[in-house]
């Protein structure tokens, strides 16, 4: 356990900093809160839906800061849903709480283009970054008397929880963007997840080969094999490995009770056979 960021600069400043385990439990909680008569209260990054009894303390509202483009990716892990399933585009929205799942009004909406080997941390810190400018603007807007209040339309799409589970590569199902995606998706964090020869091995970046790139520029004839298959594995060319529409070239993986590195340093202290397989 480490104190956050925001309760170490809080400290530095002389802010009273609250840590109530359940709101919803502790009416003493509330009643403090109650007498600081605030106008508005801001919610960033907050894992519980706050109740009505909180809500109601605030004139000016509750505002939220939630990082998709609403109502799609309501949820806890909205930037890793993002990416897992491939998505080009998200962003940030600032909102106004209610009593749902992040259904409240929206008062702006920001939009950026996901990169195509971005991972979760990285887009994470860029959305920080934009949702901090934003969070000040719609206070300022409020505090001058600005409201915007724009009712959220389209399809809800929920980001649930990310499950451990969900890190085991499918490699009978999934095609080789799909793998890249989640691995991209869950990092930091998961990782991808796979054995071979009865050990587990993390993958953490990789990118896909489209499989005529492949076999002109490894000289490379026989590529009809299970998806899973290791091609190529050698400490000066690196580790290639069948998939679904592709071949996934391995950049960063992680041995088991090993720590992350770049796959030619991995395959200078670790033999992992052509022809084998993951599972």
């Amino acid at each position: 356990m480490a104190q956050s960021d925001v309760k170490l600069f809080a400290s530095s400043k002389n802010i009273k900093v609250f840590q109530p385990e359940k709101i919803r439990k502790n009416p003493e909680f509330i009643e403090e809160i109650r007498a600081l008569k605030a106008d508005i209260a801001c919610v960033v990054v907050y894992g519980q839906i706050l109740p009505k009894s909180f809500l109601d303390l605030f004139p000016k509202g509750c505002i939220n800061v939630h990082p998709s483009l609403l109502p799609k990716y309501r949820g806890a892990a909205p930037i890793q849903w993002a990416i897992i399933n491939g998505d080009k585009k998200t962003g940030v929205c600032t909102m106004y709480l209610d009593v749902g799942m992040d259904d409240g009004d929206i008062i702006q909406k920001e939009e950026t283009t996901i990169g195509e080997n971005e991972t979760a941390g990285e887009l994470w810190d860029r959305l920080a970054i934009l949702g901090a400018k934003m969070l000040v603007k719609a206070v300022n807007d409020i505090s001058n008397g600005v409201i915007n209040r724009i009712p959220q339309e389209g399809e809800v799409i929920i980001a649930p929880k990310l499950e451990k589970e969900l890190s085991i590569i499918d490699w009978k199902n999934k095609t080789a963007l799909e793998i890249k995606n989640l691995i991209r998706g869950l990092t930091p964090g998961f990782g991808g997840l796979s054995l071979i020869n009865g050990k587990k091995i993390k993958f953490w970046k990789v990118d896909v080969l489209e499989e005529l790139e492949f076999q002109k520029k490894y000289n490379f004839s026989n590529i009809e094999v299970d998806s899973g298959t290791v091609l190529v594995s050698n400490e000066k060319q690196g580790l290639f490995i069948k998939a679904n529409g592709g071949i996934l070239s391995v950049l960063e993986i992680q041995g088991e009770n090993a720590k992350k590195m770049s796959i030619y340093d991995f395959l200078r202290g670790n033999k992992i056979n052509s022809g084998s397989k993951f599972e």
